[in-house]
């Protein structure tokens, strides 16, 4: 499958380096311009990705992971979390991970997603974003066979959604139950 070219269409996706895209969003979070650039291009991955978890958490007190949580309150301390790294929580800690606008450009990497994995209880979801002009190139299409083909997750819902539409910016948008 051809993926087209979203590589030039906003900023931050020229940048290859994670100190490079760590500086990029401190200027950007300054008086609110992250937060209206994502309301000025129209940006729905937050909005259609819980619109899927909820479908299928019923449970309205899960413990729920915020693997790249943008400018919310959290912000300010989460940030300093590399999710390429090891993810400094107990393994089965979490109901579900939520990860939207992380795996992109320049920024976290499919490994992350065997974290997500250990982190999470069994059953537990795991619902992201994955920006499609990266989704073959950074290995994502081969990391999600894989885990499904290793029995360490099943798909629930895959599918292209809308994404930063202003900007002809799709991803793919997963939720899949681990499996332990």
């Amino acid at each position: 499958m051809a993926q087209k070219d979203v590589g030039n269409k906003i900023p931050i996706y020229k940048l290859k380096k994670t100190d490079e895209v760590m500086k990029y969003y401190d200027e950007w979070g300054e008086e609110n311009k992250y937060d209206k650039d994502m309301v000025d291009w129209n940006y729905t991955g937050p909005k259609e990705t819980s619109e899927v978890f909820v479908k299928y958490e019923k449970n309205k007190n899960s413990k729920i992971y915020d693997a790249g949580c943008g400018t919310g309150l959290l912000g300010v301390e989460l940030e300093k979390i590399d999710l390429n790294k090891v993810i400094q929580e107990k393994d089965n800690s979490f109901n579900a991970v939520m990860c939207v606008g992380t795996f992109t450009f320049g920024h976290v990497k499919p490994p992350a997603l065997d974290e997500f994995i250990r982190i999470t209880k069994n059953k537990g979801l795991i619902c992201f974003t994955i920006n499609e002009g990266i989704y073959e190139e950074y290995g994502f299409d081969k990391k999600i066979d894989q885990l499904k083909k290793d029995n360490k997750w099943k798909e629930i819902e895959f599918f292209k959604s809308n994404y930063i539409a202003s900007k002809d910016v799709n991803a793919w948008l997963g939720l899949y139950e681990v499996i332990k």
